[in-house]
């Protein structure tokens, strides 16, 4: 029944997600009331919504525009249910729009396939990366998926290989240019974030902890799956499977290596696990199973945003 509800996309489908997102989102912030009611503090915390939103339409506009979904509304829920999972990600502005500039990068890094203004698409993706790292220094690690699309696509015209530099160059010095004229504070803050630190001693609840067992879990599971079934896939779509994977591994990295560690910088996983699993729910197989997965992603998305309030 609820594979039936998402399997084709429809205005019920995402009405639903929005009114789910708008709903734990504002059952969040009412748990975590800080009693600043200014103007300015409410526009932010609808601004955190927008870039929410802004986000999981984007990864549909992803998955839909390069043949990786059959027209269905499976991503977007999957991607709201990874951030049940670590519900403090609602309150956390800076991973936010970092993994927005992420996701805006990977648009044109998926897209690379059909070699159309190849040199535009890596520059902005690279440009995109780059802006993302402002927020969160380690995001920049991003800059690998660039160079594996480059390799897969267009890796014969040497120019491309620069442009990932080039882009870099230019950020830093508006960004240094930037610091030195309004805050120099700026750049303490980028250094302090690009510190090393592999521990995960951050947990302040067990149920953080089980959180995090059960999202690596299920992300090991439907991983070993897509690698097992890769040879029955479509040709054409093997690059993208391949980019799509190495963007959850170059995640997972980012977030092992990040200082002030915490479950939230796990987001730039969200999507490309989202559009894993949805590549899983849209093969043929027994209606049961596909009801089983759906129905226990719910039901411990539900739990764990829950138990972590």
């Amino acid at each position: 029944m609820i594979t039936s509800l998402f399997r084709k996309s429809t205005p019920l489908n995402y009405s639903i997600v929005i009114l789910g997102g708008i709903f734990f989102f504002f059952v969040y912030q009412i748990k975590h009331v800080t009693g600043n009611n200014s103007i300015l503090h409410l526009l932010t915390k609808c601004g955190f919504l927008a870039i929410i939103f802004a986000s999981l339409f984007l990864v549909n506009f992803v998955v839909k525009k390069n043949g990786m979904s059959k027209d269905s509304a499976y991503t977007v829920l999957f991607y709201l249910i990874f951030m049940l999972f670590f519900p403090s990600v609602f309150d956390n502005g800076r991973l936010l729009l970092a993994n927005l500039f992420i996701l805006l990068a990977t648009r044109r890094i998926v897209s690379l396939y059909s070699l159309k203004a190849s040199k535009e698409k890596i520059f902005d993706a690279s440009i995109w990366v780059c802006i993302a790292a402002l927020f969160h220094y380690w995001s920049l690690l991003f800059l690998v998926l660039i160079y594996i699309a480059i390799l897969f696509h267009v890796a014969k015209d040497y120019r491309n290989w620069f442009l990932p530099i080039i882009a870099f160059g230019a950020v830093a010095v508006i960004f240094v240019a930037s610091a030195l004229y309004f805050n120099t504070d700026w750049i303490g803050h980028l250094q302090a974030d690009s510190l090393i630190d592999l521990r995960l001693d951050y947990f302040t609840s067990r149920f953080q902890n089980l959180a995090l067992s059960v999202y690596a879990t299920i992300a090991f599971f439907f991983t070993i799956l897509l690698l097992i079934s890769m040879s029955n896939r479509p040709l054409i779509l093997h690059p993208t499977y391949k980019k799509i994977l190495s963007m959850l591994m170059v995640g997972i990295a980012v977030f092992a290596i990040s200082p002030n560690k915490s479950n939230d910088m796990l987001i730039y996983t969200f999507a490309p696990l989202s559009m894993i699993i949805t590549t899983h729910i849209e093969t043929p197989q027994a209606q049961w199973k596909k009801e089983v997965v759906l129905a226990f992603l719910i039901l411990s998305g539900i739990f764990a945003f829950f138990a972590q309030l």
